[in-house]
């Protein structure tokens, strides 16, 4: 596990930063956690996005993105370098979305891709 000071692969916006902030407040998460960012197989597309609150494992790399500590394997980069995390707080549709330059195609609800 190493503590990265160079720039993250992924970029937060600051509705973003204020939600994580909001959750991480109303849900005690302990201080040793930080927010977890990756990739899984499965969803529509063949990978899903993983947004998650974790500890940093030996395989990691961590991130300071203003006050927040992010967490990511490092085999993840490849799959979301470049990719922007927005929160969507409107009367159709509440919770983060994923903008990610990697993907070649996703799905309708774009929590899925194909890289």
């Amino acid at each position: 596990m190493t503590t990265d000071t160079k720039t993250a692969p992924i970029m937060l916006t600051e509705k973003a930063l204020a939600e994580v902030r909001n959750i991480m407040k109303d849900k005690n998460v302990p201080a040793e956690y930080g927010l977890r960012v990756g990739v899984q197989g499965g969803g529509c597309s063949g990978m899903s996005y993983l947004l998650g609150f974790d500890k940093a494992k030996d395989s990691d790399e961590i991130y300071a993105v203003e006050d927040i500590k992010l967490i990511m394997d490092k085999k993840h980069a490849m799959y979301v370098l470049g990719m922007q995390v927005d929160f969507q707080d409107g009367l159709n549709a509440r919770g983060f979305t994923f903008s990610n330059p990697q993907a070649k195609s996703t799905c309708g609800c774009g929590t899925s891709f194909s890289a």
